[in-house]
């Protein structure tokens, strides 16, 4: 703020002036208090007004008058300021402090009404506090003005009386009928009252006074707590003009502990955005390099290294602007500097001598010094100065094996966590500096660091710090970065580098490492382990892609490596911890590491790969079908593949391509195709026309420019869907239903469909900008057009063929069903008819009789009524017989006679000649004689 601006300011409300205050009553009363009734806690009314009337009035004879009401009135408050009389009082302050240019005696009084200001307002009603909101915060308003009386004293205790709002003390004694006001009253209404911005506007005026600018300062420092105080300081320049005087002369060294205390506030509670616009600037950033020089070399005490640290800070948030002049103060090449000295000799003299030690202060510098190295490299003006510092070497210091007794300045948990800081700043610098990378040979570093950690050795690291979250006892975190690195190299696509880690046998080290982990395999470290394997999957793509040889070498226990992924639960897909990140790497893989190479392509297929993708897109995760269709379309250029498509089987005996048609449907519907309720064209003009192509209107475009029409075959599954079963051949697919059958035809067709979606557009556009194509191109145009929609209306009339086709089958197999009912309930009819003859035979003497006559009768008539003269008769019922259900036929038989037969235990040699009829088991007799036995009639 200018003098000029803080001229204008004074003069709005000077001293002395009448100040309008809104207040419901006129006349206030104040208390008079005797002795007895200051006892009692009482005030003893008198007239405020009159005060006020008498230092409005001038002459030199009238000071002592004057003085003694102002020093009446103080004493009658001393026990705290009613809101009511809050106004008059604060009128009474300011005409106070406009009489002290001419009449210093006043600086006294002005200062006793300030030390009553610091005591709790009262309040007689609870709705005091709303009712007289805007005269308090018009009187602490006032006390922003009052910073432009020159008079030190007063000045300091105005900055003292705002202090103690944030500092209450309790009323020196209860008032009887008053009630203190809420702690944070007089909190609020300095916000509401603005006094924060006219605070420091008032900074302007003690450039050449440290002591009232430092207890500005410090007031400052406690109306930042606020974030509306800060937004207001931020209004009022409050961030470059505190941080441009930084370097003042200040023996105490509160000036520069409160300013970037209040700075600190700044950037918390406010617009971070505009902060960081104000401190942009030349003067500013000298002011900043100054204090951090100075901190950084000459600093010893525990307090100087943590303010150094608290302006690095605010340094790498400025930094984040590219429009900081960093560069043009020497701010950038000081702090590459610092960064990089103690791994990288240096002859500057500004480091001479200097050297880290292990305390937490220096250790949190050098972590942030890393932290300001990735701010500075995404500036490209900065490249050449990380260059010059050497900052790839210094970084490659810590991307090696952690040597025993060789870390000296810190100690081996501090160790661990720069080396990580360092892998994962490489991460970000390196590429940008391809050349110094290759220089210092980065990917030996690397890939001997891989090494390591996928070895062995006993290591127990700390696992401190979010760079080493799950890391303790194990390598995983050093793994974890150092594959960051190697991904974010790889991703350059820079052949060089590429070339290098293929010759270094990176791609069968990443495969190594990636069978390991499956082995290490910790449910603790599960997300880590995630990562590492994601990032390898993504490393061996990056390096396989357009390299057949590369994809050779990848080989067969690449593709293991692959399979074993797809076989994940899927389950876990939902869990969070990274498995659906794997996943994606792997199919990507499958992409750059498999096609193109014959041998891998079949050990893929015949470990069943295809299997494995298909039970992927049966999830029916929109997020991978698009991939998984892209591969399949991929795959199915190999001749072999059609057959595991076709053998595929997968719920309910579910096949590829009835997965495929599901699929197509499910993707229609979200896309707002019309479709009548069998799936069939509604629209034959537009039959592939989605919701969002209806509400976009045809616009003409470029001929470089993709219409709606051309850019729908590429945000759907739906040309993937087309090429896979034209690969796979429309005829002869298993296992679809008429549903399946209606929507293909439309897939079959898909093609000529799109094709005369295009040409409509072509149509369209030209009418749209009124040209008028020649009578043989026009006649062309509306042939297309019109072969389109006859092919539309073909399948059309196809669809409902096979539906009407499908309806009589239904028909036919619902007769089928019925017949089978109908003959059911015939044959139970007939069975409970025959249950209700044998009852009727059983219960009644007379129906038993007609049965047994009908019986016999039927008999006697199925016998030949002449019998052959030599047959022998055998009778089939049994005579005296009183049953009418058929008996069973009975035969004579010569017996073998019972002695013959034996006992149970007798032996058995003589069943080799002839089977025993009853008796048990044969026995063993002397001699057998033939005896001739009388017949005997035994039921077969």
């Amino acid at each position: 703020m200018s003098t000029a601006e803080a001229a204008a300011t004074a003069q709005a409300r000077a001293p002395g002036s009448t100040i309008k205050f809104s207040s419901p009553r006129q006349i206030p009363v104040v208390g008079v208090v005797t002795e007895d009734e200051e006892a009692q806690g009482v005030f003893k009314p008198m007239d405020l007004n009159r005060v006020i009337k008498l230092l409005e009035e001038t002459g030199d004879d009238l000071e002592e008058k004057q003085l003694k009401s102002v020093k009446k009135m103080v004493q009658c408050y001393q026990n705290g300021l009613p809101l009511r009389d809050l106004a008059q009082i604060f009128k009474i302050l300011n005409l106070c402090a406009g009489k002290i240019k001419k009449q210093p005696h006043f600086i006294e009084p002005a200062c006793n009404i300030l030390k009553l200001c610091g005591l709790p307002f009262l309040k007689k009603k609870v709705s005091d506090e709303i009712t007289y909101a805007e005269d308090t915060a018009n009187s602490i308003a006032l006390l922003g003005d009052l910073m432009i009386i020159p008079s030190s004293e007063l000045r300091i205790q105005i900055c003292k009386c705002i202090i103690d709002f944030y500092h209450a003390e309790p009323p020196k004694q209860h008032i009887t009928g008053y009630q203190q006001a809420s702690s944070s009253y007089k909190i609020k209404m300095a916000q509401v009252g603005g006094l924060a911005k006219t605070m420091v506007q008032s900074l302007v005026l003690f450039e050449n006074q440290l002591v009232e600018k430092l207890w500005v300062l410090k007031t400052l420092q406690h109306l930042s707590a606020s974030e509306v105080n800060c937004t207001l300081m931020v209004k009022a320049q409050a961030a470059s003009g505190i941080c441009a005087h930084l370097n003042d002369p200040d023996p105490s060294g509160q000036l520069l502990f409160r300013s970037s205390e209040i700075l600190w506030n700044l950037l918390e509670k406010s617009s971070k955005e505009e902060i960081i616009q104000q401190l942009s600037n030349l003067e500013c950033l000298l002011a900043l390099k100054k204090v951090f020089k100075n901190l950084f070399t000459r600093g010893l005490s525990h307090y100087d290294r943590q303010l150094r640290n608290d302006i690095l800070v605010i340094t790498t948030i400025i930094s984040q602007n590219p429009g900081a002049p960093m560069i043009e103060c020497g701010f950038t090449r000081d702090l590459i500097l610092f960064a990089t000295f103690n791994e990288v000799k240096n002859q500057n003299p500004l480091v001479k001598g200097l050297k880290f030690s292990n305390s937490y202060e220096d250790f949190e510098l050098k972590k942030l010094l890393f932290n300001i190295i990735v701010t500075f490299c995404k500036d490209l003006s900065t490249i050449q100065l990380l260059i010059d510092g050497k900052v790839i070497l210094a970084l490659f210091t810590y991307v090696k094996k952690p040597e025993k007794h060789k870390i000296v300045e810190w100690s081996a948990a501090q160790y661990e966590e720069l080396q990580l800081h360092a892998i994962a700043t490489l991460s970000s610098v390196a590429p940008f500096l391809i050349d110094e990378y290759m220089l210092y040979q980065g990917n030996a570093h690397v890939l001997a660091f891989l090494e390591w950690c996928d070895s062995e050795d006993s290591f127990f690291s700390h696992g401190n710090s979010f760079h080493g979250t799950g890391g303790r006892g194990n390598k995983f975190a050093q793994m974890r970065y150092s594959l960051r690195l190697l991904r974010a190299m790889v991703y350059l696509e820079h052949e060089t580098i590429n070339k290098d880690l293929c010759e270094k046998r990176a791609i069968q080290q990443l495969i190594g490492i990636f069978k390991n982990t499956i082995s290490k395999y910790n449910d603790k470290e599960e997300a880590i382990l995630l990562e590492i394997q994601s990032d390898i999957l993504l490393i061996l793509s990056g390096l396989c892609e357009h390299h057949i040889p590369r994809k050779e070498i990848f080989g067969t226990e690449g593709v293991d490596i692959i399979l074993h992924v797809m076989k994940t639960d899927p389950k876990k897909l939902q869990s969070g911890l990274g498995y659906n990140v794997l996943l994606f790497s792997t199919l990507d893989s499958i992409w750059c590491c498999i096609f193109g190479c014959y041998p891998s392509e079949d050990y893929f297929l015949e470990k069943e790969g295809i299997f494995l993708l298909l039970d992927l897109m049966a999830l029916n995760q929109k997020k991978f079908c698009n991939l998984i269709l892209g591969i399949m379309v991929e795959f199915c250029d190999n001749p072999k593949t059609a057959a595991h498509v076709n053998a595929w089987r997968g719920k309910r005996d579910q096949t590829a391509a009835s997965l495929l048609i599901k699929l197509w449907r499910t993707e229609e519907k979200e896309l707002g195709v019309k479709r009548d309720k069998h799936g069939k064209i509604v629209d034959t003009k537009k039959p592939l026309f989605t919701s969002f192509q209806e509400e976009q209107k045809i616009t003409p475009l470029p001929a470089n420019c993709p219409t709606i029409a051309v850019m729908d075959v590429a945000e759907n599954i739906r040309a993937k869907i087309y090429a896979v079963l034209g690969k796979l051949d429309f005829e002869n697919l298993p296992g679809l239903s008429t549903e399946d059958f209606v929507t293909l035809c439309i897939i079959h067709r898909y093609l000529d469909f799109k094709i005369g979606e295009i040409w409509n557009e072509i149509y369209e556009e030209i009418k749209l900008e009124k040209l008028r194509p020649v009578t043989t191109d026009k006649k062309i145009l509306e042939s297309i057009i019109t072969a389109s929609e006859n092919i539309g209306k073909m399948v059309a009339s196809l669809q409902s063929e096979m539906i009407e086709s499908q309806a009589c089958q239904d028909v036919q197999n619902e007769q089928k069903v019925y017949t089978k009912v109908q003959a059911t309930h015939k044959q139970r009819e007939l069975a409970n008819k025959s249950w209700e003859n044998f009852l009727a035979r059983t219960s009644n003497i007379k129906t038993l009789k007609k049965a047994k006559r009908l019986q016999e009768k039927g008999i006697e008539s199925s016998r030949y009524s002449e019998h052959p003269s030599n047959a022998i008769f055998h009778r089939t019922d049994i005579k005296g017989l009183n049953t009418t259900v058929p008996s069973g036929g009975v035969v004579t038989v010569e017996s073998t006679p019972a002695r013959l037969v034996g006992g149970p235990l007798a032996d058995t040699d003589i069943a080799l000649k002839k089977l025993p009829i009853r008796g048990g088991a044969l026995q063993r007799v002397k001699a057998v004689k033939t005896v001739n036995e009388p017949e005997k009639s035994i039921p077969a």
